[in-house]
């Protein structure tokens, strides 16, 4: 079948919350859909010489020669449908979404293809639920043309689109841009009839969210109080992110038991990100549901529900809001990496090279390293005081060194602490900058003590920071702590559990070690290469480990009360976490492993040939003295 071109306005149109109307009323919303279409949408799809190419369980997609009769056609259907609701049960109402576009589309027999098509497809998504939006080459052809008002709402980043596509709202103009209020429904406290809807607000520079009030599902009014106060607590916990916006309570009230559309929220707040959810009490148990929902698009991010008691309601507040702060934390840095990293390359801020940079580092290795730093150095020299750059180039720098990746370790290291010192000066106050600035320093010998000081102070800026207390073990570890380095991986894994787990398992393993518990130790090693059989310190650790826990692991049992092994220094520790000290396999073979561990030895090499390091023969050669020990 022949291809031809042609250029033509395309039509997008469905129904918002189709899914939802069939699932309460299969058959009545199918037969008002029809009716709806019979006596209005095609009638007016005609009248302005359209032509419908395809339809889809709920929606349609027309093609029309003129953009002018598209847009046209669109807004007069959207200003009949409130009419037609008269009377209907405000979450049984059919609402239309309409995206329209202008460009060029590959005919096929009756069918179009194409970004022309796939555009107006994006845009109609993007549409609030009884809106037109209509595309940058639409509005060019139309605005004075027309006597509507075209709202620009920026550029908009749509899937499977290279490039952004500028996107305006149409709204008729008139004394009474806005339909009235339907039958049930009255006016906003302190809205002025007729009065046009506020312009959006821009969204600020950095990640924002509103948390809306949290619907009380339990039937009891006397709930109230608490389910405000869950609110309460989470908006303060996200409040100590310190690169996130977060809307403040008094802006949000107003939306409590109010249907909404989270997009219209945010187009209201000026927010990227919403969270909502909800409280079901039942006796003495209560369940809190949430979500995170992108307000752009109104994709769903993140989803789950927490248990408790209300015995101790404070508690239950603290615990409930802390975990959903370490949760959301990095479910909105994914989101935001993945949103610069649609970005075109010539339109970069110092954050969104730090975001490419964030993104680009793990899993870690040394290609994926040098790419972060290159990141990281566009990014200062954009912005030379920009902390979280800096900081985080520091632990680039501390990756070169660590795993033997630089020809230059002692360069690496100078840099490593100047830009860690740096980030402090610019920083002093972010949690982020204080824990990767206190990680690196007291990995290149600084004073352990200040530095636990400097992560202590990250975590009473941000209890839940999840990685500050990742760090704040390995320091206590590195400080003689095993007993505050387990409790605070713990809490780690705890405040994010989508995390990969290996690393803060590792630690928990070594940690066990000093303290003289090899079961648990060997059980926490095991599932730390389980889940990356790449990362080798574990290896290392394990093969250490071995020989005490086969041959004094009943030794160790008979004397429950025996002191823990003695932990000189932090270059104790180093033994297990990097292969440019004295090898962990050397101090194996002092205890005279058994034949098992030369197995282990060989898979650190093996792993450790992937991670490569000046010191890998040290590591081959301990294997030798294995057996030579036998």
């Amino acid at each position: 079948m022949s291809q031809t071109r042609r250029l033509a306005a395309i039509l997008a149109v469905d129904v918002a919350g189709y899914s939802r109307l069939m699932g309460a009323d299969e058959e009545g919303t199918h037969e008002r859909l029809k009716a709806l279409r019979c006596e209005l949408v095609d009638p007016k799809i005609a009248e302005h010489h359209g032509r419908i190419v395809k339809t889809t369980g709920d929606g349609l997609l027309v093609e029309f020669a003129s953009v002018i009769d598209a847009v046209r056609c669109a807004v007069e259907v959207q200003q009949a449908m409130p009419a037609r609701d008269t009377g209907v049960m405000a979450d049984s109402r059919i609402e239309l979404r309409i995206g329209i576009n202008l460009g060029d589309v590959i005919v096929e027999g009756d069918d179009l293809y194409g970004d022309g098509v796939n555009i107006a497809a994006r845009i109609e998504a993007l549409a609030d639920a009884g809106g037109v939006f209509v595309s940058n080459t639409v509005h060019d052809q139309v605005r004075d043309r027309l006597p509507f008002v075209f709202e620009d709402l920026g550029e908009q980043q749509v899937k499977n689109i290279a490039r952004p596509i500028r996107v305006y709202r149409v709204r008729p103009e008139g004394p009474h841009p806005n339909p009235p209020p339907r039958a049930g429904e009255g006016s906003a406290p302190g809205a002025r009839v007729g009065a046009a809807e506020p312009p959006a607000l821009p969204l600020p520079d950095k990640p924002s969210i509103a948390v809306l009030p949290f619907a009380n599902m339990s039937g009891d009014p006397e709930q109230e109080y608490f389910v405000d106060g869950m609110v309460e607590e989470i908006i303060t916990a996200l409040s100590q992110i310190h690169w996130l916006f977060v809307i403040a309570r008094n802006s949000t009230f107003p939306y409590k038991e109010r249907a909404v559309d989270v997009k219209q929220v945010g187009r209201e707040l000026g927010v990227r990100y919403v969270l909502e959810g909800s409280v079901r009490k039942a006796g003495q148990q209560v369940r809190i549901t949430g979500q995170l929902i992108d307000a752009l698009t109104g994709t769903h991010l993140w989803a789950s529900r927490f248990d408790g008691s209300v015995e101790d309601i404070f508690e239950l507040q603290d615990r409930v809001a802390v975990s959903v702060a370490g949760v959301i934390e990095p479910t909105l840095l994914a989101a935001e990496m993945r949103r610069s990293a649609a970005r075109p390359t010539t339109d970069l801020s110092a954050y969104d090279l730090y975001l490419r940079a964030r993104g680009a580092l793990y899993p870690i290795t040394r290609e994926r390293t040098l790419d972060a730093l290159g990141l990281l150095e566009q990014a200062i020299a954009v912005d030379r005081h920009y902390g979280p750059a800096l900081s985080w180039a520091a632990i680039c720098h501390m990756h070169l060194v660590r795993d033997g990746w630089t020809e230059e370790p002692e360069i690496s290291r100078r840099k490593a602490s100047d830009l860690a010192r740096q980030a402090l000066q610019v920083g002093e106050n972010d949690p982020g900058i204080l824990t990767n600035a206190g990680f690196v320093l007291a990995y290149f010998g600084e004073d352990i003590g200040v530095m636990i000081g400097l992560v202590d102070r990250a975590l009473a800026l941000n209890p839940s920071f999840a990685r500050g207390w990742h760090i704040n073990g390995f320091l206590r570890l590195l400080a003689g702590q095993p007993d505050l380095a387990i409790e605070h991986l713990e809490t780690s894994l705890r405040l994010s559990p989508r995390e990969r787990v290996g690393t803060s398992l590792s630690l928990m393993g070594i940690a066990y070690f000093f303290k003289r518990q090899f079961d648990e130790a060997a059980a926490k090693l095991l599932r730390s290469i389980q889940d990356d059989p790449g990362f080798p310190p574990p290896y290392r650790a394990l093969a250490a480990a071995m020989p005490i826990w086969a041959g004094s692991t009943k030794r160790a049992r008979s004397s429950p009360g025996c002191a823990p092994l003695p932990l000189c220094s932090c270059r104790t520790i180093w033994l297990f976490a990097t292969p440019r000290t004295v090898s962990s396999t050397s101090l194996a073979c002092a205890w005279r492993p058994a034949r098992q561990v030369e197995h282990i030895l060989r898979r650190t090499l093996h792993v450790d040939r992937r991670r490569p390091s000046s010191h890998l023969g040290r590591q081959y050669d301990g294997a030798a003295m294995a057996r030579r020990a036998q």
